[in-house]
């Protein structure tokens, strides 16, 4: 089960995924019309995992998928001699996850025994059997409802769910990954255009991945109508049924309990110092000196996955617009996978 075999499928399986997107439906053949259901399905089953969506994570994965990339990522590590099983209990909140995961166990020369989410149990199994295709069968895995037999185990929660796994794997080798949610902080001169990727980051799969951003940090002076006029790209956000209901919610108790909030129809800010806010909801604090924004970085550092911001204000962060593209060495909680996998 040679490492180059699996980086040469996967390789074929990012061509085969960015063929896919680009095609228009009439020139799909016949495992393109099967995916593309698989997609309709996904999107029928998870109001959340809408055709775009599901195709915008595609197309982040395509990208990362070749030889040069790969190569330059496993660069920095070993693949195990002996394969163990892997447990992976998958996320669901935002399309293709889990994948990293996935592949990080498959390249170290592991046995990814695979939990799949409810809610994003479709666009996998496709992959994964096209990758094995690609590779001559050399790609091990299973699809399991419940983990036994198992030799480590990466799985992802909330809070209340990573408590109860962090006992019930008390005695296992693991990575049990929590909550945890993204911050921007604005310089102040920030371009229309550098505000307009800023709402990439905050509006991309509705705002549900843990790369989101959901708190602002703002100089004193800077004009909140400002923020307001570079969202409105995503103003059609609202006519999605299920963040609607979530924005009328909120909106009606900010009303009830007459809290003081900024609204412009489809998303609002609301200047509170927690770190994690409602859907539809984007919490907010003026800063004098950045002092105070490293001092609250560094409180939650715990619960904080990525910083974005210009790179002159001296933060360890991506930049505006970038949240939702991550590198293949970039990991969940920041704890390095391979690295993991390469001592089990």
């Amino acid at each position: 089960m040679s490492r180059e075999s699996k980086i040469s499928g996967l390789c074929e399986l990012g061509l085969y995924i960015k063929n896919f997107t680009v095609k228009k439906e009439d020139d799909y053949n016949g495992d393109d019309e099967k995916f593309a259901a698989l997609l309709r399905k996904s999107e029928i089953e998870n109001p959340w995992f809408t055709i775009e969506n599901q195709k915008f994570a595609l197309n982040q994965w395509a990208d990362l998928l070749n030889e040069g990339n790969l190569n330059e990522w496993l660069s920095h590590y070993k693949a195990s001699l002996v394969p163990k099983r892997v447990g992976l209990i998958l996320a669901g909140n935002i399309p293709m996850v889990g994948f990293h995961d996935v592949i990080s166990v498959v390249l170290s020369n592991h046995i990814p025994i695979i939990k799949l989410s409810s809610k994003d149990k479709r666009m996998l199994p496709f992959l994964m059997d096209k990758w094995n295709e690609f590779s001559n069968g050399n790609v091990p895995y299973e699809m399991v409802e419940r983990l036994e037999s198992f030799d480590a185990v990466i799985a992802t929660g909330s809070n209340n769910t990573a408590r109860y796994l962090e006992y019930y794997f008390k005695d296992s080798l693991s990575i049990i990954r929590k909550n945890r949610t993204s911050v921007a902080v604005l310089k102040g001169d920030e371009t229309d255009e550098e505000l307009q990727l800023l709402a990439e980051d905050i509006f991309r799969y509705y705002g549900l991945g843990c790369r989101n951003v959901t708190r602002l940090f703002i100089p004193d002076d800077f004009l909140i109508d400002r923020i307001f006029e570079n969202f409105l790209n995503f103003k059609e956000i609202i006519n999605h049924n299920k963040y609607a209901n979530n924005y009328e919610y909120n909106r009606a108790v900010y009303l009830l309990n007459q809290e003081n909030f900024w609204d412009n129809n489809f998303v609002m800010l609301k200047e509170d110092e927690a770190l994690f806010s409602p859907l539809s909801i984007i919490n907010f604090s003026r800063y004098s000196t950045l002092d105070d924004v490293r001092d609250f970085i560094e409180a939650n550092e715990e619960n904080i996955q990525a910083v974005v911001a210009k790179p002159e204000l001296g933060f360890e962060s991506i930049g505006l617009g970038e949240a939702q593209n991550p590198g293949l060495d970039t990991y969940a909680d920041h704890v390095d996978t391979m690295k993991f996998l390469e001592v089990i």
